[in-house]
């Protein structure tokens, strides 16, 4: 296993190397491509046999120094990628070359001419040559080894920029994941509160259904309690649902209720048309709303009161609004308090600022109006 591992330790560590001699090999090969296509040229014109594999050849001799400088400034980087951040240590390296590297450069070439034309080589000569050479000559070679290390030092900054950038956006797709998670969890947290709260209040209806002494009657309660539960059960695992279906649950629920409290509960539903219907809305959205209408309107009242669901549709939001009478001077019915809490916090989760329940007292009523995007699932879904 060991040997294994260092031998696939070696091999991820060459092969960034060899991508490095690799693609620089490919840039100044097309370089002495280009190169010696125009040096050809130039020959035909003058009327000068020398062939084009010949003048490739020269031309890639010498740019091998080039081509080396190329490669130790971008491993150097590799190993040192601090190096090209600081104007200073820029300036500092480009000196190191122009002190280093362009003398070398300059006897590379003198020397590789002087055994083309079959002289003894020697550092004495190489060496007068070059200082014979022509200041085009020099200002040429100077030109390619600053172009090198300006061309290299610019890569290795937009490879560094773009490194940065993939880390940021890692970093954000990462941060907008764990948030998505907290915000799916946080809605579960609330379902999880609504679901026992519902299936409370619908085992509390049918407690008083049972207490009445009213076998039959309890167990119409009870079928319609088991038709209730499959459909929260089935939108336990769906957090959309159409209107149509919400508002089908909703009649079931206040069907249930009516066995509890009889001719005192009296339901309106209006607006239910075509468009409204096939708008969609979060599961189990409605019927907390319907409960508490039930909770703090009917419980203390003695009269029969009418509890009324309006739903009206207008450029792309749906408005619900449920109604129900207050009794005057009741006590308030005491709860849990998740009822509307609830509602709110699944509004924001879901519809963040495109959603809201506002509630208020109308003429001896209390009002609840539910306002949310029509179609905002494929939003949601997309997102």
């Amino acid at each position: 296993m060991k040997p294994s591992l260092s031998l696939f330790s070696r091999l991820s560590t060459l092969l960034p190397v060899t991508r490095i001699v690799v693609s620089n090999a490919a840039f100044w090969l097309l370089v002495c491509l280009i190169g010696a296509a125009g040096s050809y040229s130039d020959a035909l014109r003058r009327q000068d046999q020398t062939g084009f594999s010949t003048l490739l050849i020269r031309w890639c001799w010498d740019h091998v120094p080039v081509f080396l400088l190329g490669v130790a400034l971008h491993l150097f980087n590799r190993r040192r990628p601090e190096w090209c951040v600081s104007a200073a240590r820029v300036a500092a390296g480009y000196l190191l070359v122009l002190v280093l590297f362009l003398p070398c450069e300059l006897l590379f070439i003198v020397a590789h001419d002087v055994l083309e034309q079959g002289v003894t080589l020697s550092f004495d000569l190489v060496l007068r040559r070059v200082l014979a050479m022509r200041r085009f000559g020099w200002f040429t070679e100077f030109a390619w080894t600053s172009g090198t290390y300006l061309g290299v030092l610019a890569l290795c900054v937009w490879q560094r920029h773009r490194q940065r950038e993939l880390v940021w956006r890692q970093a954000e797709h990462d941060n907008l994941a764990l948030r998505l998670a907290l915000e799916e969890q946080k809605l579960q947290t609330l379902r999880a509160q609504l679901e026992p709260h519902f299936m409370f209040n619908a085992l509390n209806a049918i407690s008083a259904l049972v207490r009445s002494n009213n076998p039959a009657l309890a167990l119409s309660g009870i079928n319609r309690l088991s038709s209730l539960l499959r459909y929260a059960l089935a939108a336990s695992g769906r957090e959309w649902v159409t209107v149509a279906e919400e508002l089908q649950f909703t009649r079931n629920y206040l069907a249930l209720q009516r066995l509890r409290y009889g001719e005192r509960l009296q339901v309106s539903i209006e607006g239910d048309s075509g468009a409204v219907l096939r708008a969609d809305c979060l599961a189990l959205l409605l019927q907390p709303l319907v409960e508490n209408a039930l909770r703090h309107g009917l419980d203390e009242a003695t009269k029969p009161g009418a509890v009324t669901i309006v739903l009206t549709h207008a450029a792309g939001r749906l408005a619900v609004r449920i109604t129900n009478p207050i009794v005057p001077g009741a006590q308030p019915n005491p709860g849990a308090g998740i009822g509307l809490a609830n509602v709110r916090e699944r509004l924001g989760s879901a519809y963040g600022a495109e959603a809201s329940l506002v509630t208020d007292h109308v003429d001896s009523c209390f009002v609840a109006i539910l306002q949310l995007p029509m179609h905002a699932r494929m939003a949601a879904e997309a997102a």
